[in-house]
This record gives structure tokens, C-alpha cells and sequence, in this order.
């Protein structure tokens, strides 16, 4: 069964498209993509676990460090770019959404929504930073360096003129309730958006 956030994007992407999908993993999205989409492109990823199951998988996977930035692609390699659950670990996010919309006129992406009911409440009765299925390491060992909400994704997307295309939230293992649809800053576990570039 695939992951509900990846299971949307699957349904938003078109037919055909080349996609580079950015922290890749495991290949498991692209791998799934090509098989019932037609789907061609690429896997970034730097773990060696990640890449080497990708190539078991038959995904064409580059190691690179997503920091580095995308200018080994050039302007609209691609028609589609992906990224899943890995924004929050780059240390200018703003900058890689930038590259990603240089590179293809969309992109898709979804990150744990640090305002989500059930980490507010942990942090504030408890006191500690919270520890949750989307947000699963420590204060002092995550990978996480830039905690964001579904509000300040969307602030960030108006600053910077791009359109949002579609947005959806993920809660566990499943696509949100009605709850997180009509207030996702709060009741959405994870945020998932699809974004193109401004008209401008």
C-alpha cells in the first residue's frame, strides 16, 4: 500500500510526464509512476541505502546533494518536479523552490505541518519539542532545520508570485478528514502542495 501523500501525487501527475523526483528514497513513487504512467526521470537521492534501492528497482538515480542546488539541469528539463518530506531538511528551502520551478513549470511538494493540532498540544502541555510519526526524531538528532506550517508555505508561494495549483493535507497514514480540509494549518498531519510558476 502506498503512502497516502504519495498516493495523491501519483493521481497529479499526467500521463507521460518526465519527472525528477528530489530525495527520492527508495524510488518506491517513481518506480510506480512508470509503471502505471508511463512516467520517465530521475531519482535524486544521497543516502546509499536509497540508491541502491532504486536501482534494484530500475530507477534511474543520480547521487547529489539537494544543498548543492539543480544546475546540472537546465531551464524546463523536466516537466515536473517532486518532492517529498525532504524541504524541511535543506538549509534554504526558498532557494530549491526557485530551482525547482526553473527546471520544470510545476512541482509537487509535501513537508510535516509543524502546526498540526497534536504537536501544538504536546508542546504546550508537555513542554518538549514533539516526537510524532511525521516529526519522528528528537530535537537533537532530526534532520528537520527548518519547521514550517501549511500557512507559511503558502505566505512563501505569495511572496514569491507562484501559483498554487492544488494543495491537499495528509493525517497518518491517510488522506485528511473533512476537519483538516477546512482548517489544514491545524488538522492537517501533512502538507501537500502542487505549485507552478507566476505569470510573471
Amino acid at each position: 500500500m502506498m503512502r497516502a501523500d504519495l498516493q495523491l501525487i501519483h493521481d497529479w501527475v499526467p500521463q507521460g510526464a518526465r519527472v525528477l523526483d528530489l530525495g527520492c528514497g527508495d524510488g518506491t513513487l517513481l518506480a510506480a509512476l512508470a509503471q502505471a504512467k508511463g512516467v520517465t526521470g530521475y531519482g535524486l537521492e544521497i543516502d546509499p541505502d536509497g540508491i541502491t534501492a532504486c536501482l534494484a528497482r530500475g530507477v534511474n538515480v543520480i547521487e547529489q546533494n539537494l544543498d548543492e542546488g539543480l544546475s546540472n539541469f537546465e531551464d524546463d528539463a523536466c516537466d515536473l518536479v517532486v518532492m517529498t518530506q525532504a524541504l524541511q531538511a535543506l538549509r534554504r528551502p526558498d532557494r530549491m523552490l526557485d530551482e525547482m520551478l526553473r527546471v520544470a513549470g510545476e512541482c509537487i511538494i509535501t513537508f510535516p505541518n509543524f502546526a498540526y493540532w497534536r504537536h501544538r498540544v504536546h508542546l504546550g502541555l508537555r513542554g518538549y519539542m514533539p516526537v510524532s510519526k511525521s516529526l519522528p526524531h528528537a530535537w537533537y538528532d532530526t534532520p528537520n532545520i527548518h519547521l514550517s506550517t501549511f500557512n507559511d508555505f503558502e505566505h512563501l508561494c505569495r511572496d514569491k508570485g507562484l501559483i498554487i495549483v492544488d494543495r491537499a493535507v495528509g493525517v497518518g497514514g491517510h488522506e485528511g478528514h473533512w476537519t483538516s480540509r477546512l482548517w489544514p494549518n491545524l488538522f492537517g498531519e501533512i502538507a501537500i502542495f502542487r505549485v507552478a510558476r507566476g505569470e510573471g
